[in-house]
């Protein structure tokens, strides 16, 4: 075997250490009985360890330079991703992996009461260790790569994303979306309140029923993919294999059905990437903030359009029957009503980035160490006070509502707020590049923009930037403008 040939067997077993780690992670979060929690962190630890073991053995280091990827521009991709991957893992000791990713399955086991109960002093001690860890592995990184800790965390879910390029872009949107926000508060005040889609409750099993069906029609492969019930939704698994959460209420049907289709976008992603490279690094998703431009454009951009209500809301008037208002207008007004509220995974897509600019803010000051554990409950009621002009009332409606730091990941949270406005630039691109799109949607057919998107994303995998990817597909650098025209021409009617 070649050296190039001995490194693609290497990653193949690494995407099977992938798997596995994503199933059992799934089962953790979804159905695994509360005794076996420290088992399966145990478990779940050292299978971290085998996974970075076998990434920084010491013949790899060899092979990476003596690789030969040949011509093929896919090859040398691959190789470039390898090495990246190669030496973020060194710079991190055997360890320190199997530490971190003890203490976060430990602390995610004590999130689950702790949110429920509202109680941030149950969670603080484990989600101060994880902290603790998590700074170590970004110093580690950030000195091996000359990055700085946070840059060195960003890196690890969108590969070559900066603080300097995001901090610009959100001071943009925190300054032109609290005066929007205010003018479409104001209008939406003087429209008719009058008729809804649906009358509580709405039985479970009928709200599942109804993810299911839309989840197949926007093109779910239901035979490589299945739903299921968690405290946070969110996309898993293994390749071939995608499991996706949502969360239900009987009392509102919306949220876990806007919830199904975020992360059916996400699903479809995965669904899309090339087989041919599916086992290999280069054959992955680019990065975060790419899965949160597809699961917010399909969440946002498609299912609250006016077009896609229209081929919805008689669907759902036959599933939950005749027991509200369920004209087109109707369920469009619901799904695009604007509030300041608590939950970051039910706001509307106009307070969304406020409540990803609150928990960048904090995340950096955590990471960087100008904000202890023990403040963070009154840092984050201030941020979002000051953000969203709201008064927080308790923890499980703050801090404690995201499973993301208890989990370790830290960096993560600006990806949504950046996948926002590459929803936003990719769906603009959309609608010049697909003739007669919102028709289609209208209709419920989504195909032709799936289509698109498996060409200008999915199908790309990691073989360019994520920069690259959003330039190539819609004619410019990632910004705030196409996100803010859309809000502009949604909400106010206002056209540039």
């Amino acid at each position: 075997m070649t050296p190039m040939e001995k490194l693609e067997r290497c990653f193949a077993r690494i995407s099977a250490l992938n798997d596995a780690v994503g199933l059992l992670s799934w089962d953790r979060d979804v159905m695994m009985p509360a005794g076996a929690g420290e088992r399966r962190a145990s478990d779940l630890a050292t299978l971290e360890g085998l996974r970075h073991a076998l990434l920084t053995a010491e013949e790899n280091a060899a092979l990476l330079v003596e690789a030969d990827p040949g011509d093929d521009p896919w090859r040398r991709a691959n190789l470039a991703e390898m090495r990246r991957q190669h030496a973020r893992a060194v710079a991190v000791p055997g360890r320190l992996v199997e530490a971190l990713s003890e203490a976060c399955s430990k602390a995610e086991m004590t999130w689950r009461a702790a949110r429920q109960a509202s109680d941030f002093a149950a969670l603080r001690p484990a989600l101060e260790e994880v902290l603790a860890l998590t700074r170590e592995q970004a110093v580690a990184i950030g000195e091996a790569l000359d990055l700085s800790p946070y840059d060195a965390l960003l890196d690890g879910f969108d590969p070559g994303m900066r603080e300097a390029t995001i901090t610009p872009i959100f001071a943009v949107l925190a300054q032109n979306l609290p005066p929007l926000m205010q003018k479409i508060l104001a209008r939406q005040e003087g429209q008719s309140k009058s008729g809804h889609a649906g009358i509580a409750p709405y039985p479970l099993a009928l709200q599942e029923k109804l993810g299911r069906t839309m989840m197949a029609r926007v093109g779910f492969d239901t035979q490589c993919g299945r739903l299921d019930v968690s405290a946070h939704p969110f996309c898993g698994g293994a390749i071939r294999d995608v499991r996706i959460t949502t969360r239900y209420d009987e009392m509102d049907f919306l949220p876990a059905f806007l919830g199904a289709m975020h992360e059916t976008g996400h699903a479809l992603y995965e669904q899309g990437l090339p087989k041919a490279w599916e086992a290999q690094p280069v054959g992955a998703a680019r990065g975060m903030t790419l899965h949160e431009s597809q699961s917010l454009l399909l969440e946002m951009q498609v299912t609250r359009s006016e077009a896609f209500a229209k081929f919805a809301a008689p669907l759902m008037q036959k599933l939950f029957g005749d027991n509200g208002d369920w004209k087109t207008e109707t369920l469009h007004r619901q799904m695009t009503q604007v509030k300041a509220g608590f939950i970051r995974v039910d706001a509307d897509e106009v307070t969304y980035p406020a409540h990803i600019i609150a928990r960048y803010d904090l995340e950096r000051a955590m990471i960087g160490g100008q904000l202890a554990v023990r403040d963070l409950p009154e840092a984050f009621n201030a941020r979002i006070k000051e953000l969203l002009g709201i008064d927080v009332p308790e923890d499980r409606l703050g801090c404690l509502q995201d499973i993301h730091w208890p989990l370790g990941l830290w960096g993560y949270f600006p990806c949504y707020a950046l996948g926002a406005l590459t929803a936003a630039q990719l769906y603009e691109a959309a609608g010049r590049a697909v003739p007669g799109l919102e028709a289609e949607i209208g209709t419920g057919n989504l195909a032709p923009l799936l289509g698109w998107l498996r060409e200008k994303v999915h199908a790309r995998a990691s073989s360019v930037s994520t920069m690259r990817i959003i330039e190539d597909a819609t004619g410019r650098p990632l910004g705030a403008e196409a996100y803010l025209a859309h809000i502009r021409r949604r909400y106010l009617d206002e056209v540039a």
